[in-house]
Order: structure tokens, then C-alpha cells, then sequence
């Protein structure tokens, strides 16, 4: 069995010998405190994902599992090379950007009739195909779909071959473990697989491997096939926006050398050393800032441990970035194109 190195110790190392980038303690403390009261709001916790979101499935059912697979696997590179030159789908009279113009896409195709959550569909699907479905609205089109489309027919693929066609399968097979599911993510789609070298060792990101356990528990309303007891085993998921996020409330430090850099609009590769340090401190710096909301819970005597987790952290702070947007316009995200984040 292949050793998937764990993101929480990735990012341990990562942070403990980072140069470029640091966790900042008492700024982490200050967004802690800053969440106090609105972590234990319902919209904080798992009924958020689908109050807050129109486009994501309603119901708790194996086509909205399916769903999610389908979004999941194709959940990477959004950001757009001009602020005003976006990849954008109109649907139902609203306009949407971002991973939010992937889920439209997605929903204006099965209301055309057109089976694209079916892994028998997607499995086969022709380049040409993946190009109508995830059409543009505007002059630009979706980054890399190419990849999309190889990504599609190999992960379709291995669902038909593996698991009757159905990511449900997979959710069954892990037997309510949130840790079980992500290493049977890992195994079985080789796309699932966000890995680096840092310092010489091999360190891990799984950015869409654990976001699909956690929107999996979450379009499951975290009941039945989707109760994981280890949920808070996840961290937050890597991206471009949470690092934003976490610099912009000073919870996270650039290098003024590195924020050239990102001022300059420097392309990074995946796996670069400055783009590893980045990734890895946001999940030590989450880590840190769910640790200490607990603990601000345990000094009023309240056992939060259910209720507060990377996963909803994550939630509530891409939220935020989607909603402050000009309040955080100061602060440049860094750039990679790659199928990962």
C-alpha cells in the first residue's frame, strides 16, 4: 500500500521551516477571538453548506453524491488572468464566477437533459463535449480543459470499473471514516494525488481529496453513510483564496521578497518552494486558530470538539474571501495553474 503522507504533519514541517512565509501567534489568537461568537451560529456549521450556497444539491440522496464527485474532480484553477477578463456562466437570470460558474455549469447541464454528474456519461465524454458543457458566457473560457477533460474520462473510469459507477461506493466502503474515505480517494484517482518534495521529503496538500470527504459529509447532512467520527481529523484545504484570507487578517506573514513576487503576478509551478511554504502554513496556521477556539470555548465551559473544525473553518473563511473581495484587493493570492487547487 503507498505511504499518503498526512497534510496536518506536511504542515508542520512545512511551517517549522519555512523562509518565506510564517504563522503569526498572536494574530492567529486575534482571529480566534474574532470567531468566537460566530462559531456557534447555525450558518457556522454543517447546515451552512447548503443555506448559504443556492447552487449546491438539496436533497441528501446518491445522485447528489455523484454531485459532488463531479464538482470535486473538476474543483481546481479558477482565477482569472485580468480581474476584468472572467470565465463566467449565466444561470437562472444570475451571473457566476469561480468554482461558483463550475457548479452552474454543472446544474444548466443536467436541466438540458445532458447526464453529466453519471460517470458512464463522463467517463466517455469527447473533448468537444466537455467544452459544451462547461461553455463560457463570456469571451473566456474555463483554464486547462484539457486536463479537465483527461480528469473526467479517467476518474468516470475507475468509478465504472471499481465501484459500480457510483461514488456512493466508495462512501459505503469507508464505513463512516472521514480518514478511510480520503486514503480510498487517493488510492483509486491518481488526479486526488496534491504532493510535493519540501526539505527533501515528500509532504501533502490533498486539497480536492479532502474537500470531497468534507462536502460528502456535508451534502449528507453528516447522517448515515455520511457520519464520519473522525471529521475533525481533515484540515482546511489549501487553495489560492485561504492564504489570502489569512494574510489579510494578519494571521500569516509574507517575505517582503515573496510579496514582490505576488505583486508582480509571478507564475508559480506546482511544487515550488515559495507555493509549498505557502500551502503548508495555511493548514498549520488553521490548525492553530482552531486549537485556540476550543480552547476559548473550554475557558467558558463548553465542549466545542463537535461543532468546530477545519472543515467548517475552511467554509467560513472562503466565504469571507468570496464576500470581502475589495477589502482584500491589497493583498495579491499566488498564482499556479494546475489541476490540484
Amino acid at each position: 500500500m503507498e505511504a499518503f503522507p498526512s497534510p496536518l504533519e506536511s504542515a508542520k514541517f512545512i511551517a517549522g521551516r519555512s523562509k518565506d512565509v510564517s504563522v503569526d501567534e498572536e494574530g492567529v489568537r486575534r482571529v480566534a477571538e474574532s470567531l468566537f461568537d460566530k462559531a456557534s451560529a447555525a450558518e457556522f456549521g454543517l447546515e451552512g453548506w447548503k443555506s448559504l450556497h443556492e447552487l449546491n444539491p438539496r436533497a441528501a440522496s446518491e445522485e447528489a453524491v455523484n454531485w459532488v464527485f463531479l464538482v470535486d474532480t473538476l474543483n481546481f484553477s479558477f482565477w482569472s488572468e485580468q480581474e476584468e477578463q472572467k470565465y463566467l456562466v449565466n444561470y437562472k437570470g444570475k451571473t457566476y464566477s469561480g468554482y461558483w460558474s463550475l457548479c452552474a455549469a454543472v446544474n444548466r447541464a443536467l436541466e438540458d437533459g445532458i447526464p453529466i454528474t453519471s460517470a458512464s456519461y463522463f467517463a466517455t465524454m469527447t473533448l468537444n463535449q466537455v467544452r459544451h458543457v462547461f461553455r463560457s458566457d463570456t469571451e473566456v473560457p474555463l483554464p486547462l480543459i484539457e486536463e479537465r477533460h483527461r480528469v473526467l474520462n479517467e476518474s468516470g473510469t475507475v468509478l465504472l470499473e471499481n465501484f459500480g459507477g457510483s461514488f456512493l461506493t466508495c462512501v459505503k466502503m469507508s464505513k463512516n471514516s472521514a480518514q478511510k474515505l480520503l486514503r480510498l480517494v487517493l488510492e483509486s484517482f491518481p488526479s486526488y494525488r496534491d504532493e510535493a518534495v519540501f526539505e527533501n521529503k515528500k509532504v501533502s496538500f490533498y486539497k480536492r481529496a479532502q474537500i470531497l470527504v468534507a462536502d460528502t459529509w456535508s451534502v449528507l447532512e453528516g447522517k448515515g453513510d455520511g457520519f464520519f467520527d473522525d471529521i475533525s481529523s481533515l484540515t482546511i484545504f489549501a487553495d489560492y483564496r485561504i492564504p489570502q484570507v489569512l494574510v489579510h487578517l494578519k494571521a500569516m506573514k509574507y517575505s517582503e521578497e515573496l510579496m514582490k513576487k505576488l505583486r508582480e503576478g509571478k507564475i508559480f509551478q506546482s511544487g515550488d518552494k515559495e507555493e509549498v511554504e505557502i500551502r503548508g502554513c495555511s493548514i498549520w496556521c488553521c490548525a492553530l486558530i482552531c486549537k485556540h477556539l476550543l480552547e476559548l470555548y473550554e475557558k467558558k465551559g463548553q465542549d466545542m470538539r463537535e461543532k468546530i473544525n477545519a472543515v467548517l473553518l475552511d467554509y467560513h473563511l472562503w466565504d469571507y474571501a468570496r464576500s470581502h473581495r475589495e477589502e482584500m484587493k491589497d493583498i495579491p493570492f499566488h498564482r499556479v495553474r494546475c489541476i490540484y487547487y
